[in-house]
């Protein structure tokens, strides 16, 4: 006789099993129709689980965060029903839920092309309308292998016999389509009512290049309209804002072949890369880091002791000379340890704050490398603090001040916090990981800081706090992290003299801002679609003589900025006044400089904004005061 205990503390006793669908409809027929899946003892089940012991039962909803992640894996399925309908060579292999949606893998040699996506999706909304009941079952697991055989699913197959032994094979049917999947999945196809395809790409089986390239299909899937309409909007946005595309449109990066995952920086873009970099340094020296720098390649010997060459070999560049293997750094940290080491330190030393932006490899696979956002080759604002214990938590407290001044120079408010905990592979005393945790904690706590805590996602080496900016559509970009290491200090040697005269291992606090530089100026040129603050754009003004008989005013007007310090260009060429304008404003400059012959003769400039604001008619010396000022850091900027 299962006793169920629901959410509330109320409980409901059967004298026989019992469904969980039949337990929401017990409730309440609303529950019924509302309900997805079931939450047993925190395990996600289906509305068809019977239950037949003594259990916690909550019914989950699409009001549920877990209720949309079923409607999304759900439509996965669906997505793989309505291909194999119409496209009956193609073999399925696996369709997971992702961040904001799903996709499904195929092995379709031919390919898929768009106009195959909008048939797709239109029969993906027959099968939904006909509202096919989806049914579990468990398969003993040389059938299951047998029978996927049969359908001509090797990828399936394949699937079932690497599953470790004793794992329960389960398989869904809805219709004719029976797809391998622990599940939960809705009762019926017809529960999905709200889903898009979304777009294409190219994927290798299992994530290895030696493997096959599959057909990837994404798509995305929401409880209601409004949220989907919502979403497709976002990603609308999104595509208008590509990075990618504005790098190419604004002229300031490239990417080629020949250099996979790395970036050709061209003029204003650099311009814009070494602005960040030399705000980043000024404050460092103001807070007291000393700046360093350590060498690309290292001995093979030193990642071992370390602990990156177990963690992180088969991510290395490596190369070998005179019969050493050496790696091209992915890190800096193990280098800074070395300067460290160079002479004896005392506890009056501490805290010692090393800074670098280092440039980093590593070998990321090619089908994530994503522009500017995912490369091979990178450069961090990376600095690692060497402390005693005692100074953990005020040296935390002081770079999250930092970070939040720095992060608001850039235009952002909204900072999310998380505290990630010990992982399962790691290295150091359990001792020291209860201290290095503990110390996170009171600092965020002392800050006043809320956090989402993520167990088993600290590194290798220590806990870590990551700080994530929220841009203007809604998105998350994980940048800043500060991590607490007891372990690295003491492999690599590294000792300090405290009051007493004895030798003590310091704490060795890693740390980055922006995390990497050209990452970072990717989520820039997203957040403000190319046109940056006056302090980070490229080209702050561009001077436009009318005729040929206004470019010696030009010139005096693009002198007296430039003395300013402010970047000033100017367009003598040929053409309209009005082209001009047009072009240079889709470049993003913020302020268009018109010279022509009222102005060549008064000593004057009409002055425009890129948003297409006319300022009037100015002095040289009143524009050098309206941008100089403001063209020079974010503090005096105005936008």
């Amino acid at each position: 006789m299962p006793v169920i205990t629901l959410p509330d503390g109320s409980r409901r006793e059967y004298a026989e099993p019992v469904t969980v669908g039949r337990v929401a409809a017990d409730i309440g027929p609303g529950l019924a129709k509302a309900a997805l899946a079931g939450r047993v003892d925190d395990r996600l089940v289906d509305t068809s689980h019977v239950i037949d012991h003594d259990v916690r039962l909550a019914i989950v909803t699409d009001r549920d965060e877990a209720g949309l992640d079923v409607i999304r894996h759900s439509s996965a399925h669906l997505l793989a029903q309505a291909v194999k309908d119409l496209f009956p060579a193609a073999q399925v292999t696996i369709g997971p839920v992702i961040a904001d949606g799903f996709y499904y893998d195929f092995a379709y040699p031919p390919g898929f092309s768009p106009e195959d996506l909008v048939r797709i999706e239109e029969r993906m909304r027959e099968l939904a309308r006909a509202d096919a009941p989806v049914r579990r079952e468990v398969m003993d697991r040389q059938k299951a292998i047998d029978f996927f055989k049969g359908l001509g699913e090797e990828y399936k197959a394949e699937i079932i016999r690497d599953l470790p032994a004793g794992e329960e094979i389960s398989l869904y049917r809805q219709g004719d389509f029976v797809d391998l999947c622990r599940g939960p999945h809705v009762p019926s196809t017809g529960r999905l009512k709200h889903f898009k395809l979304t777009s294409l790409a190219g994927a290798y089986w299992r994530g290895d290049s030696r493997n096959p390239m599959l057909q990837r299909i994404y798509g995305t899937a929401f409880a209601s309209r409004e949220a989907l309409e919502e979403h497709l909007h976002r990603l609308e946005e999104a595509a208008r804002r590509d990075h990618r595309r504005i790098g190419r449109a604004l002229d300031l990066f490239h990417i080629q072949e020949e250099a996979p995952g790395m970036i050709f920086w061209h003029d204003h873009g650099l311009r814009i890369y070494h602005v960040i970099e030399q705000y980043i340094r000024g404050l460092l020296r103001a807070h007291g880091y000393q700046e360093v720098k350590t060498p690309q390649i290292m001995d093979r010997s030193l990642w071992e002791k370390s602990g990156h060459w177990d963690k992180f070999h088969d991510g290395m560049f490596t190369t070998t000379s005179e019969k050493h293997e050496f790696a091209i750094k992915p890190m800096n940290c193990p280098g800074h340890v070395q300067i460290f080491n160079q002479g004896l330190k005392s506890y009056r030393d501490l805290p010692l704050r090393l800074a670098e932006f280092g440039s980093c490899h590593r070998n990321e696979p090619s089908g994530t490398l994503h522009g500017l956002l995912r490369l091979r080759n990178f450069v961090q604002d990376d600095a690692h603090i060497f402390c005693t214990e005692e100074q953990i938590q005020g040296e935390v407290g002081t770079f999250i001040d930092l970070l939040h001044h720095v992060y608001a120079a850039f235009g952002f408010r909204e900072v999310l916090v998380k505290l990630s905990t010990r992982p399962e592979k790691r290295v150091g005393r359990e001792e020291l990981w209860d201290r290095a945790e503990g110390a996170l904690a009171e600092a965020l706590l002392s800050k006043g800081l809320a956090y989402e805590l993520q167990p088993g996602e600290g590194a290798f080496y220590g806990p870590k706090i990551e700080f994530a900016l929220k841009d203007s559509i809604g998105r998350i970009w994980q940048c800043g992290t500060i991590q607490v290491d007891f372990a690295m200090p003491e492999r690599l040697g590294a000792a300090y003299v405290d009051s007493g005269g004895h030798k003590v291992i310091p704490v060795m606090l890693h740390r980055a801002i922006l995390g990497s530089l050209e990452r970072f100026i990717g989520i820039l040129l997203e957040e403000y679609a190319g046109a940056l603050p006056l302090w980070l754009a490229p080209v702050q003004a561009v001077v436009l003589p009318i005729a040929d008989r206004h470019q010696a005013t030009a010139a005096v007007v693009a002198g007296a900025l430039r003395a300013a310090a402010v970047r000033v260009e100017s367009d003598l060429r040929n053409e309209k006044i009005g082209f001009k304008i047009r072009e240079h404003t889709l470049q993003k400059v913020p302020y268009l400089l018109v010279v022509g012959d009222r102005e060549a003769q008064d000593g004057t400039v009409s002055v425009r904004t890129r948003e297409g604001t006319d300022l009037g008619v100015m002095t040289v010396e009143a524009l050098v005061q309206q941008i100089g000022a403001k063209a020079a850091s974010p503090a005096h900027s105005e936008e």
